[in-house]
């Protein structure tokens, strides 16, 4: 063994995936601003705008889960390509709903913009998918960089065309649009086929070769980790380990909680500090790719301090951050806590995977999955408790809704002390 020929490199399978879950990101990324739209025009309560809004997330939280177990079976391309395709599905229906419907044919159409939104958050389901396929590439002492990477660009997206997209919709229409971005995540998901590779052992897999065979022709290539088999036995072995349910604590605190201020933030700016509402997208998209951004930068870090240590940091930093947020009225102190909050939940995501390999090496993809899916469930979870503050106690309570993230803090210190106190690992630190 050793000789055997495979496709790619380690820099296709983190950039490939890298691309694809960019552009699976970005499937979503126009029907957020425009979901209000529709409900204007469809007489809309804020009850159905809201799930309107929340669809997508819905199914790219959940899908994550058994798309993820599933590259332990066949590697990243399959499930990723069917995400993809799903979500153009998505947003083409959407375009052709737009452009022969909108907006004064739009009577007894909700069901099927629900329906087009949910197949459109089908990309956002491609990370758990990609964050497993990159981390087949890479040796354990690099698995931060890896995961660093590959979230962190592909996180870029929501913010990036939070700023993009309210200018080509005002220059060139909502039917314009919508048909720019369809050809737009054609081409992603085009590139992603043509640039995304499968890790070795799966490559070896595809070609016929045994288990057995698959995995010695792997290491010869460098491959240090590998799966144990069907999606069910994924899932169940990553259940198994308690190291998997506080990894999705620490990920439902740091990426649900990105989602859920990326949805509260526009809110709170126009209604705590009086904020127009352009002004304030702009702060919330300098949130969100802050927060993208810093994920990279984590990477190397979590290869040098190690992954336990930094989910303590940043849980540290974002309940202090969060007290003070919820106690500030000054405009500049209010976004110092901002960007503190936005480096402690970019360095905790990468934190997060950076520890997957470690503590469930055999089921990465389950893990992930599990992670993914439940983690970035905390984006529906938070924006009703934090609104519930907000309608009980008024503009004051759009801040204190903050400290719901210094509980959550204090929660997932106890929970990293609890659960991985015995689970002491060179490696893992």
């Amino acid at each position: 063994m050793g000789n055997e020929k495979i496709s790619g490199n380690r820099s296709f399978g983190l950039w490939g995936a890298t691309l694809g879950f960019f552009f699976g990101m970005a499937a979503v990324s126009l029907f957020g601003p425009t979901a209000h739209k529709f409900g204007d025009v469809m007489g809309l309560d804020p009850t159905k705008i809201g799930l309107l809004v929340a669809i997508p997330s819905l199914s790219g939280s959940i899908l994550r889960i058994p798309f993820g177990a599933w590259v332990d079976t066949t590697g990243g391309k399959k499930p990723f390509n069917i995400l993809m395709i799903l979500a153009i599905i998505g947003v083409a229906g959407l375009m052709w709903l737009v452009n022969t419907h909108y907006p004064n044919n739009m009577d007894g159409m909700y069901p099927l913009v629900l329906f087009f939104g949910l197949l459109a958050g089908c990309g956002v389901a491609t990370f758990s998918v990609g964050i497993s396929q990159a981390s087949y590439w890479f040796e354990q002492k690099r698995q931060g960089y890896a995961t660093g990477t590959f979230g962190g660009v592909g996180t870029i997206a929501p913010g990036l065309f939070a700023l993009i997209l309210p200018i080509a919709i005002s220059n060139y229409g909502l039917g314009d649009s919508y048909i720019g971005w369809t050809v737009f995540l054609i081409v992603g998901t085009i590139l992603y086929f043509l640039i995304g590779k499968n890790a070795p052992y799966f490559q070896f897999r595809k070609k016929g070769m045994s288990e057995a065979d698959s995995k010695t022709a792997a290491i010869a290539q460098g491959q240090e980790l590998f799966p144990t088999g069907s999606i069910k036995q994924s899932l169940m072995e990553s259940a198994k380990i308690p190291a998997t349910w506080v990894l999705t604590a620490l990920y439902f605190a740091s990426f649900g909680g990105f989602l859920a201020l990326t949805e509260w933030y526009p809110s709170y700016w126009q209604e705590y500090y009086h904020i127009t509402p352009i002004k304030a997208g702009v702060l919330t998209a300098t949130f969100s790719i802050l927060s993208a951004v810093i994920r990279v930068f984590a990477g190397p870090l979590a290869d040098k301090v190690g992954g336990k240590r930094l989910c303590i940091y940043s849980m540290i930093l974002l309940g202090i951050a969060a007290f003070g947020m919820g106690f500030s009225s000054n405009f500049a102190l209010s976004m110092f806590f901002t960007i503190l909050i936005a480096i402690a939940m970019g360095v905790n995501d990468t934190a997060v995977f950076k520890m997957v390999p470690f503590f469930i090496p055999k089921a990465v993809g389950g893990a992930s999955g599990w992670i993914g899916g439940i983690g970035a469930f905390g984006g529906f979870v938070v924006p009703p408790i934090m609104g519930a503050i907000a309608t009980k106690f008024g503009k004051e309570g759009y801040a204190w809704g903050f400290e719901v993230f210094v509980l959550l803090a204090l929660i997932n210190l106890l929970i990293v002390w609890l659960g991985m106190k015995h689970k002491e690992t060179k490696t893992a630190k």
